[in-house]
């Protein structure tokens, strides 16, 4: 099953991890204010394979995931098309503006499971 970390800057994501859910993804969702700059120490703590950074510019903890562990990234993010894209792409870090939506989480599960079929 794919792991995946959802950190919101506001300490949201549950309508992500819904999504994630529902395409059949296990979803981690980080508590507490400031979540986004701690996604990619939950990441690498769970062992997770993919991870969604939400914050004001869809930036910081994408990138602090990045210089911290390596994980290919793509940030500034304001659509599930360009998250898809960023999927295709084999990025394992999203970094999103603001987007709690139960869409998203889904359509990107589905795209990763597209892209990598052996991990259902």
């Amino acid at each position: 099953m794919v792991k995946v970390v959802i950190a919101d800057r506001m300490g949201k994501g549950q309508n992500v991890a819904k999504g994630i859910e529902a395409a059949g993804g296990e979803a981690i969702v980080v508590p507490g204010m400031g979540a986004d700059m701690r996604l990619g120490q939950v990441m690498h703590s769970e062992n997770a394979d993919l991870g969604f950074s939400f914050c004001g510019s869809g930036g910081a903890g994408a990138i602090t995931a990045n210089t911290q562990f390596g994980y290919p990234e793509r940030h500034g993010m304001r659509s599930i098309q360009e998250g898809i894209t960023a999927i295709e792409d084999g990025k394992t870090v999203l970094g999103f503006g603001f987007m709690d939506q139960e869409e998203l989480g889904k359509k990107i599960m589905e795209a990763y499971l597209k892209k990598y079929p052996e991990q259902k």
